[in-house]
């Protein structure tokens, strides 16, 4: 089992939540194809809405992919982009700051943001242990 980050907009990953699907870069097949069923997805949101809104550096969802092959799906005005189905966990949403000096991907880095330019990326069992126990936190 494999644990990834993928990088939405807070209001894409709740569409994707209500639902129980997950989609990345654009629904690009490639980054997708990658995440088998059983692997974790946590979504790290930069900010409420894509390209703009209000800042929201935080995670905001997580799940496990489930035993399907990833499939298009048609949003209309010719835009059929790759999806997987997930089955949601009950977190909540979490800031990253608190957790960038525990995090592998972010200990040490100045421009710890720039990691998720590239849409989904592997990420360490301790970090998905650790960003899943804040999460799930009262």
């Amino acid at each position: 089992m494999t644990a990834w980050i993928g990088v939405a907009s807070a209001d894409h990953v709740a569409r994707g939540r209500a639902g129980g699907f997950m989609q990345v870069c654009h629904g690009k097949s490639g980054p997708l194809t990658r995440i088998r069923p059983g692997d974790d997805i946590i979504y790290y949101s930069p900010s409420t809405e894509m390209g703009g809104g209000d800042r929201v550096q935080s995670f905001t969802a997580a799940g496990r992919v489930v035993d399907h092959d990833a499939y298009r799906f048609d949003m209309g005005g010719g835009f059929v982009p790759l999806r997987r189905d997930v089955a949601w966990m009950d977190t909540q949403p979490t800031p990253i700051q608190p957790l960038l000096e525990q995090l592998e991907f972010t200990r040490g880095k100045r421009n710890w943001g720039y990691v998720f330019r590239v849409g989904v990326l592997k990420i360490s069992d301790h970090d998905r242990d650790l960003i899943l126990s804040a999460m799930r936190a009262p």
